[in-house]
């Protein structure tokens, strides 16, 4: 068994410490497996940052948006994750300029939609979105936005 460092061979970086920022992003195409497969990147980003108490919620509201943006919008989108200890932000763009709207109660109690705006406002810490005009690096779109803060 070899001991002594392969030469020419970088090591491993030290891993990020709990405190310090760091974000990812994933890039998805209008499929409705999309929400699925953002869950399962958003959960195995949390669990390898020791995150996992914020895993349900943080899972919840990105199927929320997720979904909202490949049911209601044509073209691609993005989920992005960021840490600011103790606060996760998760970002979904997609290219639609509409913003959602307030939440409303269903006309019917057994509707199957429209109770994605309240479970943002019931489950989420903080809250936003903010449209986005088109500009020299591209597309427009909006943004909605969600934040869980650990310990909370």
């Amino acid at each position: 068994m070899r001991t002594e460092p392969i030469p020419g061979a970088c090591p491993h970086p030290v891993p990020i410490a709990f405190t310090e920022p760091w974000s990812y992003e994933l890039s998805f195409p209008c499929d409705p497996r999309s929400p699925r497969i953002a869950r399962t990147t958003l959960r195995a980003v949390l669990g390898a940052h020791e995150l996992t108490e914020l895993s349900y919620r943080a899972e919840l509201l990105t199927s929320e948006l997720t979904t909202n943006s490949v049911r209601h919008t044509k073209g691609p989108a993005a989920v992005r994750l960021q840490w600011r200890h103790p606060v996760l932000r998760v970002s979904v763009w997609d290219m639609s300029p509409d913003l959602p709207k307030p939440y409303a109660p269903p006309e019917h109690p057994d509707a199957e939609a429209g109770r994605g705006m309240a479970i943002l406002e019931l489950v989420a810490d903080r809250w936003g979105g903010c449209a986005i005009g088109e500009g020299a690096y591209g597309p427009g779109g909006k943004t909605v936005w969600f934040e869980l803060a650990l310990g909370v």
